[in-house]
C-alpha cells in the first residue's frame, strides 16, 4: 500500500449505483421477513428481490391503491404460492 493516497477527486456514496432502484426504509412483520429469507435461501437469490417481485406482480394484477393492507395481502398470497413449489 502507498504511504499516502490522493483523495482530492474522491466522492462519497455507493461504490456501484443501482439504476432504477431506490433505497427506502420499510417496516414489515418479523415473521414475513423471516419467511422471505428462508425461501430466498432455497431459491438462491435475495429476499428483497423476492419481495419486490411479489409487489410488482400484485401491481400488474390490480388497479387498486397499494396500501398497508394490500401489501400484507400480497405478501401472504406470495408466501402461500411459493410454498407450493
Amino acid at each position: 500500500m502507498k504511504k499516502e493516497y490522493d483523495f482530492k477527486f474522491g466522492k462519497r456514496g455507493e461504490v456501484v449505483s443501482q439504476k432504477g432502484k431506490t433505497r427506502i426504509t420499510i417496516y414489515l412483520d418479523t415473521d414475513i421477513i423471516e419467511e422471505f429469507r428462508k425461501r430466498a435461501d432455497v431459491a438462491g437469490y435475495g429476499y428483497q428481490t423476492m419481495i419486490n417481485e411479489a409487489l410488482r406482480q400484485h401491481l400488474e394484477k390490480t388497479d387498486k391503491p397499494l396500501n398497508e393492507a394490500a401489501i400484507r395481502q400480497v405478501i401472504r398470497e406470495e408466501l402461500d404460492r411459493a410454498s407450493v413449489y
